[in-house]
């Protein structure tokens, strides 16, 4: 689904789930600050300033926590200065309760997650190719016209369709009122929960959908492309004339509104996603840094080859960056433009490798050539951890240790890579680990 926390804006998503997403969500992998409640702050007396002593001294102001029907009430008074007609909200909140099913998933921080190459196994798996397939033959005309009108490749739409919720099969059946009231109530990212919350109730006014249908994943991402509904509300289409914009039950309503989100996320007709490529002897891996954009033409005069024979460079002025999903041990790919739009859609670079593999795939590409390095173990969260607390005793600058490897943790192990003398690919391993375990 389209992010933008996690950048799918986004999995719209989370996005949903690994026949959406993979889990997905990979749904990929953003860091938020804890913000576990919502917070009423005391009231304040307006007073002459306090010495800078007193101030120092001076207790933090108590807060109070709100119980749920509390928020509820504050909430409703809100919604409704906002335009929420009051029968919208009483029929979108009959019942609702917060969801302990929700709560769970939102603070679940799995210890282990599967390597890259095991998640292309599940994400292009011979199924999901076939029935991919099958339906891009049963939507031909459809798929057509939304080419015609938003310039998106139907094999990425279809792959996305099949990613994040296995062809319309499992977009998620909580109710997204109750889940989003929930995480808004006392989720770890409360504000985030709240705006969404707005929107979804925005689209019940519009009459879009049903509160009773509007169902979707425990993070609130809906529909057969899992748009949260921020995302929803600026992208989803009318695109089958009925009068609504139904995500859930019009596919074509579905596929139009996820290639209005990719066309603005950049996407360039005609274009293709990337290549895998293979590296010259002695080459610099530093360069592989999504900031790192050169022209195919540069990345040609730097010993870059197309790994496919069928991927002739057409077009040497295009601009790309080398992606090594699993460090220089594994495959190598020059991504370009179209792929960032997919990382838009969910900011996972897996995420984004496995819809445009799947996509290739249906029209009979899509293999990898290059050996993945099966045999690596990759890191689990506390050992993510411990590298990153590693990496700030050594005097690099990870960022915050809490296991997400983001820019700032490849950075210091490029860095950390550099200063050892390694192929500074910036890929955080068990082996790099073990090695700062061992220095003084």
């Amino acid at each position: 689904m389209p992010n933008p926390i996690a950048g799918r804006q986004p999995r719209h998503r989370l996005l949903g789930s690994c026949a959406l997403l993979l889990t997905l969500v990979q749904l990929s992998a953003c860091a938020e600050p804890p913000a576990n409640r919502i917070e009423l702050a005391a009231p304040k007396v307006a007073t002459a300033a306090p010495a800078l002593s007193q101030t120092i001294a001076a207790p933090a102001a108590p807060v109070v926590q709100l119980s749920f029907s509390e928020w509820r009430d504050a909430f409703r008074r809100e919604a409704l200065a906002a335009g929420i007609q009051a029968g919208t909200f009483e029929r979108a909140f009959a019942g609702v309760v917060p969801d302990p099913a929700v709560i769970r998933a939102d603070q679940s921080q799995p210890e282990f997650a599967r390597p890259v190459w095991e998640y292309l196994d599940s994400a292009v798996s011979a199924l999901r190719v076939h029935r991919g397939q099958r339906l891009l033959a049963e939507h031909a005309a459809t798929l057509h016209a939304i080419e015609q009108r938003y310039g998106v490749d139907r094999h990425t739409l279809v792959a996305i369709w099949g990613m994040e919720s296995n062809f319309g099969s499992n977009m998620g059946n909580m109710n997204v009122i109750r889940s989003l009231a929930t995480l808004a109530h006392e989720g770890r990212r409360p504000q985030f929960a709240h705006d969404q919350l707005l929107a979804a109730l925005t689209i019940l006014e519009q009459g879009d959908v049903q509160a009773r249908n509007m169902l979707g994943s425990w993070a609130g991402a809906m529909g057969q492309t899992q748009f949260i509904p921020t995302t929803y509300q600026s992208y989803a289409v009318d695109f089958d004339g009925d009068g609504r914009r139904d995500i859930w039950e019009s596919t074509p309503d579905a596929l139009a509104s996820t290639a209005n989100y990719l066309s603005a996320s950049g996407w360039k007709s005609g274009q293709r996603w990337g290549m895998e490529v293979r590296l010259p002897k002695d080459f610099d891996y530093a360069l592989a840094d999504p900031d790192q954009r050169k022209s195919l033409g540069e990345w040609l005069r730097l010993g870059v080859r197309p790994q496919h024979p069928y991927n002739t460079v057409r077009d040497d002025s295009q601009m790309a960056a080398l992606l090594l999903p699993a460090g220089h041990r594994g495959p190598a790919f020059l991504v370009m433009d179209n792929f960032r739009s997919i990382l838009k859609y969910n900011n996972s670079t897996a995420y984004a490798l496995a819809i445009s593999l799947l996509g290739e795939r249906f029209h009979g590409g899509g293999q990898v050539l290059a050996n993945w390095p099966r045999n690596e173990r990759p890191l689990s969260r506390s050992e993510r951890i411990e590298l990153q607390e590693r990496l700030v005793q050594r005097g690099f600058d990870p960022g915050v240790p809490d296991g997400i490897i983001g820019a700032n943790t490849r950075r210091a192990v490029r860095a950390s890579q550099q200063q050892l003398g390694w192929p500074a690919d910036g890929h955080p391993s068990y082996r790099l680990l073990e090695q700062l375990r061992q220095l003084p």
